[in-house]
Order: structure tokens, then C-alpha cells, then sequence
């Protein structure tokens, strides 16, 4: 009797475990952008604060924060290049834009050396309920423009974005 009760017991456990059959449970399908559209992306940014008088740099990174496109327009100035890297970084990592971390700046974050930047200046790139990267601006005087003009690459594409 004592055997019998282990073995339902068992196998009632087994029961409950999640079946590892198929193989949609072994893997993860991730959606990336391409480098056609992280440089569209990129050109969009560049282009609308040209409207404004401003030479910026833009990064766009993937959901892993990895650049997938990084331009300096002809006169933004060379520090902006690794700030625009960095903002773009920060944005996807905790998927949000810029200026809602800016309370963070002082927060223990900022010394643990992992190139977090709590700046406006940032958007991430969300369409159709999926994570696809960020896109990080800097160059002009206030960082809010910065993010106006990574919001205008990222209405550049987003209608195609959430077709898919």
C-alpha cells in the first residue's frame, strides 16, 4: 500500500512538471531590427534636429544594447558621440525613455562603471508588444530636444513596426 501511495504520489508530481515536448518551449524568437531601418532610424534623428540648428550624434542600439547604427552629423561635437552610445544603452536596459530616469542620476547606479547615462535623450524602440532596442541623441544644449529628435527617428518607422 505504502508503494502504491509513493508511486501515485509520483507521478502526480511528474504530472504537474511543464512538458518540454515541443520545441517552441526550447527556444526564444527574438525580433531584431535591420540595418536599414536602424539607419533610417538614425538619419530620421540627424534630420530633425538639423531642423532645429542642432548637429547631434545618434546611436541606435538592438534589445541587447549593442549599437546597430551610430552617426555624428558633420559639426556635433565629438563627446557626443559616446554620450549618444550610452543613453541609448541606459533607455533599452530599462526600457524607458530618458527623462523619466533622470531622478536616478544621483542613485547608486551611476557609480557601478556600466556606462548608464539618467539623461533625456533616449526613447526605446517598442512596437507591437515587442522590445526591439533604443535610439539615444546628444548634442544640443537640452537634452529634451535630444529626445524629441530620437522620438521623430522613431515615428520615422514605427507605422511599419507595428505591422509586423
Amino acid at each position: 500500500m505504502k508503494k502504491r501511495i509513493n508511486t501515485l504520489l509520483l507521478a502526480g508530481a511528474l504530472s504537474a512538471l511543464p512538458s518540454i515536448g515541443a520545441a517552441q518551449d526550447l527556444a526564444v524568437n527574438v525580433s531584431r531590427l535591420t540595418v536599414d531601418v536602424a539607419n533610417k532610424i538614425a538619419m530620421a534623428s540627424i534630420e530633425a534636429c538639423r531642423e532645429k540648428g542642432i548637429p547631434i550624434s545618434v546611436t541606435v542600439v538592438d534589445r541587447s544594447g549593442i549599437p546597430q547604427a551610430q552617426l555624428r552629423d558633420t559639426m556635433a561635437p565629438p563627446v557626443s558621440w559616446n554620450i549618444s552610445f550610452k543613453k541609448a544603452y541606459t533607455s533599452v536596459m530599462f526600457n524607458v525613455k530618458g527623462s523619466q530616469m533622470e531622478s536616478r542620476a544621483n542613485s547608486p547606479l551611476v557609480n557601478l562603471g556600466e556606462g548608464l547615462a539618467f539623461m533625456a535623450g533616449s526613447v526605446p524602440i517598442q512596437a507591437g508588444g515587442k522590445l526591439y532596442g533604443a535610439i539615444g541623441v546628444s548634442g544640443a544644449p537640452d537634452g529634451k530636444d535630444d529626445e524629441k529628435c530620437a522620438a521623430a527617428g522613431l515615428n520615422s518607422v514605427i507605422d511599419d513596426l507595428e505591422m509586423m
